[in-house]
Order: structure tokens, then C-alpha cells, then sequence
């Protein structure tokens, strides 16, 4: 089935990755649905393998757990690697721009098509949680409870700024992806991790360590994801602003229905907690909880236990 994009484009054919954990009980309240990140893919067990698990927060003996890879992303659901049936070719640097609200309504047709009318859960961080955002806004009533962790109401200037850094740096050629990781990486951690896990002893002047890490990382991500797709999705990340077309981010947080709760990461730079408390202040109900934790942005992957401790305390509560 086609499916139109808020640029005006259409994608003519569309195809979603996914995995579930678990089954969904008679009363198909048992759902938990999570939104991934920019660079992770459909199998949150994998990824966030401290929440997602047998004798875990989401067990998949009490929960159906679903995790759809996004749109634009190179883990198998339709992106600029797929074939585009026009041309019989990869769709490339020719596929299309797409906005967080497509991404949404990408969920949305896989939820019809899985049965799912009531999410008792949809949870997820970074590009995750504005996914999440989105989806309750657009359908408030088919969301009972919403974790939204490490995001933001609108993409800042700041985090439009990394992100233009590295699509500068895709321009690189086959050394692009790994720059623009390097580049991320300033990003998802911060001056006192760096300091605490990167420093040298003082007798050096050349091999820093600091130097070999953004190596390694960028490299890491070059042999497993594709530029085009980083490309498209951080694109996707620029255009998140819940306000746009719906009379400002406070109108539109107004709608939002779920109990919610969000969180925010105490060294976080890229996504700093006023943008989490500004979330909970507009949210009817909302309540806001900061992590106390060194890693920065990527302290969301890392802090399962008290990212588990809040979300016990008060969604899943017993």
C-alpha cells in the first residue's frame, strides 16, 4: 500500500521490520511498544537487553513486546537501500525526505495490521521518544500509559547543528559515515566521561586514546549502517516539532491523553533536562524524573535499573 508523506512525496510500496517478544492476552492489554533510537533496529532485546527479557521490566512472559525498525533505516524496513520498483534500483541519494510524523504512521499501519487497538505502554528515547510523542498526539486515545526519555518537544538548534556537522562530513566518501559518528559521539557522551575513560598517562604525544576511541566508533558504525540512511534519518530527527501546523508545542502536548512520564539524563548535552521539564509541564499530568548519570545522552541505553526502578513506580506497578 502507498504511503503519502508529509513532503507532499508518496511512497508507492512500504515495507516494515519488526520483532515481538511474547503474546498479546485475550484482553489485548498487555502491549508494550518501543521506538528506537537513530541508529539502533527492531530487536530491542538486543539493544536494551536490560529492560527487554525473561525476569526483566518487559518480560515477555507478562508482556507483548513490539519493536518496529523505522522508516529510512537500514535494518529492513523500506529505506534508501531498498529497491525502488520505478527504476529497479536502489532508491540511494533519490529517496525521498521523510519527518518524524512519517515514521509514525509507518507504526501506526503495522499496529492495524498486528490487531493492536490499545498500547498499555509506548515508550522510548532520542529519536525514540519523539516517535512516541508524535504517535500520542496523533492518536491519544489508542495510548494508556507514555515514557518519553532523553527528548524534546522540537529538535533544538543545537542538535540540528550536530547533525548538519555530520551530513557535512557524509560528504566525505567512504570515510564519511565513520567522521560523522565521530562527530556524534561529542554528542551522546561528555567532557567527564571522556576525561575519566579516555585520558593518557603524561609521557605521551601521539596514539591518544581519545584519538583511537572516535576511530573505533566511527568505524564501528561504518561496517553496520549505511550513509544514505544516516543521512535520511537525521533529516528526520531536524524536522521534529510536535507544534508545527498544530498551533504551537503546548497546544499540541495538551492532547496527549496517556499517564506520562518523562525523563531526562543529568549529564545529557544533547538533549539537556530543561527540554524533558518543559515536556512534563505541558503535558496534563506529566511527571518528570532526572537520572543521575555520568554517560551523558547515551545514559538511556546504559541505566536500565533506574530507568526500571521509575517506570515500576509508577506505570507497572506490581
Amino acid at each position: 500500500m502507498p504511503l503519502p508523506l508529509e513532503s507532499g512525496a508518496v511512497l508507492p510500496f512500504f515495507e516494515v521490520a519488526y520483532c515481538t517478544y511474547g503474546t498479546i492476552n485475550e484482553a489485548k492489554d498487555n502491549v508494550v511498544w518501543i521506538c528506537h533510537a537513530l541508529t539502533a533496529n527492531a530487536d530491542a532485546a538486543d539493544w536494551w537487553d536490560g529492560l527487554v527479557g525473561e525476569g526483566k521490566l518487559f518480560d515477555p512472559a507478562k508482556y507483548f513486546v513490539v519493536c518496529a525498525n523505522v522508516l529510512g533505516s537500514y535494518y529492513g524496513s523500506t529505506s534508501p537501500v531498498s529497491i525502488n520498483k520505478a527504476t529497479e534500483k536502489a532508491y540511494g541519494a533519490e529517496f525521498p525526505i521523510l519527518t518524524i510524523r512519517d515514521l509514525v504512521q509507518a507504526h501506526i499501519a503495522l499496529a492495524d495490521k498486528l490487531g493492536v487497538d490499545k498500547i498499555k505502554l509506548l515508550i522510548g528515547g532520542s529519536l525514540g521518544g519523539q516517535q512516541c510523542m508524535e504517535w500520542a498526539i496523533t492518536q491519544p486515545d489508542r495510548i494508556e500509559n507514555l515514557a518519553l526519555i532523553a527528548t524534546n518537544a522540537r529538535h533544538s538548534a543545537w542538535g540540528i547543528a550536530f547533525n548538519e556537522a555530520q551530513r557535512m562530513a557524509l560528504k566525505g566518501g567512504e570515510s564519511g559515515l565513520a567522521a560523522a559518528r565521530a562527530i556524534a559521539m561529542l554528542s551522546y557522551r561528555n567532557y567527564e566521561m571522556y576525561e575519566r575513560t579516555q585520558t593518557d598517562d603524561e609521557d605521551k604525544i601521539d596514539a591518544y586514546r581519545a584519538s583511537g576511541y572516535q576511530q573505533y566508533q566511527g568505524e564501528k558504525l561504518s561496517k553496520r549502517f549505511d550513509p544514505h540512511c544516516y543521512y535520511i534519518l537525521s533529516k528526520a530527527m531536524d524536522t521534529h516539532n510536535v507544534g508545527r501546523g498544530r498551533g504551537g508545542a503546548e497546544k499540541a502536548l495538551a492532547a496527549i491523553k496517556a499517564k506520562t512520564i518523562v525523563v531526562g539524563i543529568s549529564s545529557d548535552l544533547l538533549f539537556p533536562l530543561q527540554e524533558q521539564e518543559y515536556l512534563a509541564r505541558h503535558v496534563e499530568g506529566g511527571q518528570f524524573f532526572a537520572i543521575d548519570s555520568p554517560y551523558g545522552h547515551d545514559g538511556f541505553l546504559i541505566e536500565s535499573g533506574q530507568l526500571t526502578d521509575i517506570i515500576k513506580q509508577t506505570i507497572l506497578q506490581g
